[in-house]
């Protein structure tokens, strides 16, 4: 399957929270194909930078252009439907309703059929419907919760509830995943099942992705490059074992040497 064309480019990104500088002309890039993570201590300004390409923060400087347009000051259902998609550090789906349910809800967007068809039912709506079903179903089987299907998702564990949210963003079929933190709480498991689905979405389905992540065995296993943030401006960027053997990025964000040995695999 070829990817869709995503190609993101941030150029000199500035954000300011009062006296708080959160990015300082930051600039960075995600080809079309690319998983590409940004990694960063807690305060480093990773989630902000999330947020300005989401659309849920306005930058103070710079820009940001996807597929050649500038998106810098455009809100976030337009984003969504120029493609790109997100899930969340902290979980943002409705739990008193099922998992097929909370997926529905982000196929809206791609829903054609005006309010009055809707409520006739008419021949091209039911034919529409079955379209977002079909994918939503792909979704379901790829993601291997048919089982939870029809189950409430304030009842689930955290590690499905975070399975069913990447699912949701999956669902808006967008060019650009853009992933805050997906293996959060998870346990060893649950991460390995993530690790499987995200590897399935890039070399399967080419699925572009940009992920914040703490989790460095993670990152750097199955990151193709990897932009380090340290105090709201990009400290380095490179190949994974550029990155982990960078000596300001040790010194600045994984500890002593002894510590980035133990904390990081050796690139096998």
């Amino acid at each position: 399957m070829s990817a869709k064309r995503a190609d993101l480019d941030i150029r000199d990104l500035s954000l300011s929270f009062g006296g708080i500088q959160a990015l300082r002309e930051v600039s960075l890039s995600v080809r079309t194909g690319e998983l590409v993570a940004v990694i960063g201590p807690n305060g480093a300004g990773k989630t902000s930078l999330m947020n300005c390409i989401t659309g849920f923060y306005k930058p103070s400087s710079g820009s940001i252009l996807f597929n050649g347009r500038v998106i810098t000051s455009l809100p976030s259902h337009r984003l969504t439907s120029l493609g790109i998609g997100r899930t969340f550090q902290n979980i943002e789906l409705f739990p008193g309703m099922t998992v097929l349910d909370n997926l529905l809800l982000a196929r809206h967007t791609k829903a054609t059929y005006s309010f009055a068809s809707a409520c006739l039912f008419l021949r091209s709506v039911k034919r529409e419907e079955v379209m977002h079903r079909e994918i939503l179903e792909e979704i379901i089987d790829f993601l291997e919760i048919q089982s939870i299907r029809k189950e409430l998702v304030g009842s689930l564990p955290y590690g499905l509830r975070k399975r069913v949210e990447l699912g949701r963003a999956l669902a808006l079929e967008p060019s650009l995943l853009v992933l805050d933190e997906p293996f959060a709480g998870m346990t060893l498991e649950e991460k390995e099942d993530m690790v499987r689905f995200l590897l399935e979405l890039h070399d399967g389905w080419g699925q572009t992705m940009i992920l914040v992540e703490h989790d460095m065995s993670i990152v750097m296993s199955i990151s193709e490059r990897v932009f380090v943030l340290n105090f709201g401006e990009k400290l380095a960027e490179g190949r994974p074992d550029e990155i982990q053997d960078h000596p300001d990025v040790i010194r600045a964000y994984l500890g002593e040497t002894s510590d980035l040995e133990h904390d990081l695999p050796s690139g096998e």
